[in-house]
């Protein structure tokens, strides 16, 4: 009787399927620009607001707009917060359901990893925070501040300091960004909800089954579902929910699988429309109306002396980089997967550093968790930032110091001898491929062979006496 067959050493971090893998790099280039305009509003927020011009920065922040008679008459500041960023998590709501039902996330083999390490990397962050606010006695109310990985900011980090990843390292980002966006939402859902309007919101919940039942009618025309998607919004708003919720439900509810004679799904191909407005407008435009804090000595020496804010600092710099490697070191160590042979454990941690910069959805939770203190949530943002700062300088020296590797894996990924739209690594079991190299190389053959005796035979003249 024969032995049994060895069993296939699951690879943790390993290439991504070809589907997968353009899916990724579309989803992270359009991210990596909006990453860029979503620093540039940063920067551009802080020189405002601490210039002579600071005035106006305020009172265009705090300029009110809309109709009061919806109860919407808000600020601008309060637009971004909860409008704009209906967009942010609309987005991510269609992300989730396509890692779910069409990406790595449907086995779950596949998807633990992610999750345990996004998981861990959200409740390590938090214990920080709780454990320095308890010993400095500080607010428990930002604790959940420092949780969130801004995939957008991150990607402007790499963007900047030129440095290469490869797809399955930038997947595991994103796909971390992803779930710890859906942890995010659910945490504003249960702990910073206000007194609820149950007329409100059981007309949201009603717009949100009709917003269902058309889709599953295919029911097409965005006349039909911009207008809907906008009273659910302003419903959830009055609800007392975080309108938020309304962005993230809508996503999730779209199709993401692909039916016969479909090159892209619903939810693909909306996903592919919304995501630039999502990158390039309005993440950047809750950056400029947020970012901006008053940045001095004394509000920089806050940000080490005040517990809320030294907790946000370390939750970022220390716990992501800690939760987020340990969970991913102990996951590997209990499902006795091995670490892909081209990567090493310090490449987890240092993109696991990388996911400490947290922006956008760490400035919405500060926001809401300190509302009664605005001098506070000041402190935080400050708190935010420069945690972040700190994360991008750490997790760019160690991604520089891999980065001629890091090189060579991304040439190696998009390397086409063939020409046929497909990168050679995910052609190797195919016959056809070697057979079409072998006609490549032995044309080349000839050619060199052809200049070969081209070149003796002019040589040959030359080396004649004259």
């Amino acid at each position: 009787m024969a032995p049994p067959a060895p069993s296939k050493s699951r690879k943790v971090l390993g290439r991504l399927s070809l589907p997968e893998r353009n899916y990724v790099a579309d989803a992270l280039r359009t991210e990596t620009l909006g990453g860029v305009i979503l620093l540039v509003a940063a920067v551009a927020a802080l020189i405002w607001a601490n210039t002579p011009l600071h005035g106006s920065y305020d009172a265009v922040r705090d300029f009110h707009v809309g109709p009061a008679a919806l109860g919407l008459d808000l600020s601008l500041e309060h637009w971004a917060a909860d409008g704009l960023l209906a967009v942010f998590f609309f987005v991510a709501g269609i992300e989730l359901k396509r890692e779910l039902v069409a990406g790595d996330l449907r086995d779950p083999k596949a998807a633990v990893l992610p999750v345990v390490a996004a998981i861990c990397g959200m409740a390590v962050p938090a214990l920080v925070y709780t454990l320095v606010n308890t010993v400095g006695g500080g607010s428990l109310e930002g604790w959940a501040v420092p949780m969130a990985t801004d995939i957008a900011f991150a990607l402007a980090v790499l963007a900047v300091i030129g440095t290469s990843l490869p797809s399955a390292l930038r997947a595991f980002l994103l796909t971390l960004a992803v779930v710890d966006d859906l942890f995010a939402i659910l945490i504003i859902a249960v702990f910073f909800t206000s007194d609820l309007n149950f007329a409100a919101l059981g007309g949201a919940v009603a717009g949100l089954a009709v917003f269902w039942l058309l889709l599953r009618k295919n029911v097409r025309g965005w006349y039909v579902y911009v207008p809907l998607a906008l009273v659910v919004w302003g419903l959830m708003y009055n609800s007392g929910v975080h309108a938020t919720i309304a962005g993230v439900a809508m996503g999730l509810m779209l199709r993401c699988t692909r039916r016969e004679g479909e090159q892209q799904s619903p939810g693909e191909r909306i996903e592919h429309l919304v995501r630039p407005l999502s990158a390039g407008l309005a993440v950047p435009l809750f950056a400029l109306l947020s970012a901006g804090v008053a940045v001095s000595g004394g509000a920089l020496g806050e940000v080490f002396t005040r517990p809320e804010a030294l907790g946000v600092v370390l939750g970022l710099v220390v716990g992501k980089a800690v939760g987020i490697f340990g969970g991913t070191w102990l996951t590997a160590r209990f499902t006795r997967a091995s670490l892909s042979e081209d990567l090493v454990w310090p490449d987890v941690f240092a993109v696991a550093s990388l996911a400490g910069i947290g922006f956008t959805v760490s400035l919405l939770i500060d926001e809401l968790a300190f509302a009664e203190d605005p001098a506070l949530s000041d402190v935080v943002k400050a708190a935010v930032l420069t945690g972040s700062v700190i994360a991008a300088l750490v997790s760019g020296v160690l991604l520089k110091i891999r980065n001629a590797k890091y090189r060579r894996l991304c040439e190696d990924e998009e390397r086409d001898e063939d020409l046929d739209g497909i990168p050679d690594v995910y052609e190797l079991h195919d016959p056809e491929y070697h057979l079409r190299m072998a006609r490549i190389y032995e044309e080349k053959a000839a050619e060199h062979r052809r200049r070969a005796e081209a070149a003796s035979g002019a040589g040959g003249r030359d080396d004649r006496p004259a």
